[in-house]
């Protein structure tokens, strides 16, 4: 019978039915597209479009959907083109960087940080950064303090009501740090840090408690950086024995700061361990690297650890070196490491210059 009164209508449901439905019911039954869809869908009224970045259906949205995450490889050598590895799927894939964010003056762009869906590129050519999120297809263009600027450790990091730029400037004999936010959409400059952090001009802080930590070179020590007041601080902690390099790498969600350091004497890492900050200030050791694979990490980066760097990835510490195109990480929940082999596609040809970075993507974080 049930069959006999549908056989003939159509499959479409009767419009008459979805403009009567409740609007919270409506987002709910949108949540549950695939993001493909979604994105196209704003296209089609001013509805859609608003609906789509309203908070009660971001909440929804977010919570509904799985989103895939991904490590992202830049090497000199990949122009527009991104390798990306899925991290949930196990898979490879390519990333384009759309032209139309580039401003026609800019003949090259280095990829520099990632945080919270965002990128931020430097475009030499223009005297600029670019700040944008591919998925959202937002960019924003920010000039330079002044010009010419010559800068390191940039750091990109997420803020409630946006994100902030930090870096460091060597001017006139003077170190200086300088702050861009995102919200009020200016710099801010301030007294640098003495000596020189830097020995590795490609590290970038470690975002913790509304300050960047920074590990400085021999004697190794921890100094941290107030974003809003622009303060500096050394930490009164103190550092384990037999240090050969140290990296710092943070867990933003849920507020833990995390070191990564070689253990030997004369310069030359024995083990590799993972420790992190305690309630009361002081270093407590998580995991130490297993022998077979820190032997296999070590002679990659020629105990040459100025290449080496640091980030975090849900869940993932991930430490890699500019000289080899694979990934070590500890899967932090479970004490175990593991290495994401080299992509495929890159040339055996491509010795150096090895940049990772976490992306996971979302369509809300606004550039």
């Amino acid at each position: 019978m049930i069959a006999k009164s549908l056989k003939g209508r159509s499959a479409a449901m009767d419009p008459g039915i979805w403009s009567k439905l409740p609007p919270e019911l409506l987002e709910l039954i949108l949540s549950f597209l695939p993001l493909k869809t979604l994105l196209n869908l704003r296209s089609t009224c001013k509805h859609f479009k608003s609906l789509v970045f309203s908070p009660s259906f971001i909440s929804k949205y977010s919570s509904a959907s799985l989103f895939s995450s991904f490590f992202l490889l830049s090497h000199p050598q990949c122009y527009s083109n991104f390798p990306l590895y899925d991290t949930i799927r196990g898979a490879w894939r390519k990333l384009a960087l759309p032209l139309s964010f580039l401003p026609p003056s800019a003949a090259q762009f280095n990829l520099l940080s990632s945080c919270n869906g965002l990128f931020c590129f430097s475009l030499p050519n223009s005297s600029s950064f670019l700040v944008c999120n591919l998925l959202a297809k937002s960019s924003r263009s920010i000039q330079f303090p002044f010009f010419p600027f010559a800068f390191e450790m940039l750091t990109l990091v997420s803020t409630p009501h946006g994100y902030k730029i930090f870096l460091l400037c060597s001017k006139f004999s003077s170190n200086y740090a300088f702050v861009y936010d995102s919200k009020v959409h200016s710099w801010r400059q301030f007294d640098g840090f003495q000596p020189l952090l830097a020995d590795n001009f490609h590290k970038e802080g470690a975002s913790f408690n509304g300050s960047l930590y920074f590990a400085t070179p021999e004697p190794f020590s921890v100094v941290c950086f107030d974003l809003e007041n622009g303060k500096w601080e050394n930490l009164d902690t103190e550092m384990p024995r037999e240090l050969t390099f140290v990296r710092l790498v943070s867990n933003t969600d849920e507020g833990k700061l995390y070191m990564v350091g070689g253990i030997g004497r004369n310069g030359i890492s024995r083990s590799m361990k993972l420790w992190e900050m305690g309630d009361g200030g002081n270093w407590v050791e998580v995991e130490r690297l297993p022998e077979l694979m820190c032997r296999k990490f070590m002679s990659v980066c020629y105990h040459n650890y100025e290449h080496v760097y640091c980030f975090w990835h849900q869940d993932m510490i991930c430490v890699c070196c500019h000289t080899w195109p694979e990934i070590l990480y500890c899967k932090v929940s479970r004490r175990t490491w593991h290495w994401i082999p080299k992509c495929p596609s890159i040339p055996d040809k491509w010795s150096c210059g090895f940049r990772w970075f976490s992306f996971v993507p979302d369509l809300y974080t606004l550039a």
